[in-house]
């Protein structure tokens, strides 16, 4: 693996895990974006800062890396709506109608680069054969 992709892997693994482990000790702003027809807030931040933390160990694995990165993407299609609903009720660090306006918006978009750069990780690292 190039030195860039390897780096590039290390910042995501542990982004995932600062994050998830974020949820755990800062839960407020998490349980806040989470949409108000979803059940049992917290326990679905719980949840994911696990997950968060989990996938991020995992990924730093050549073994278990290519499931990880699929987790990621799918953790990504499963937190969606929270960052659809962060959008558009406006949430921000005082609940709904206090955000960032456009750059709620603008986060939406990136959901798309971060299952990208996941899916990069997808595919086992092909090594070559001694004489070939």
């Amino acid at each position: 693996m190039s030195r860039i992709k390897t780096g590039l892997l290390y910042l995501m693994a542990f982004t995932y895990m600062y994050v998830g482990f974020d949820h755990l000790v800062n839960p407020d702003f998490y349980i806040r974006i989470i949409p108000p027809a979803l059940p049992m807030p917290e326990v679905l931040n719980v949840i994911s800062g696990l997950a968060e933390i989990v996938l991020g160990v995992f990924l730093l694995d050549s073994r278990t890396r290519p499931f990880a990165a699929l987790g990621v993407i799918a953790l990504l299609v499963a937190v969606f709506p929270a960052n659809v609903y962060m959008a558009t009720a406006n949430v921000g660090p005082d609940g709904p109608g206090t955000g960032a306006g456009a750059i709620n918006w603008a986060r939406l978009p990136f959901q798309l680069v971060f299952a990208a750069w996941a899916w990069w990780y997808v595919a086992p690292e092909r090594t070559e054969e001694p004489g070939s």
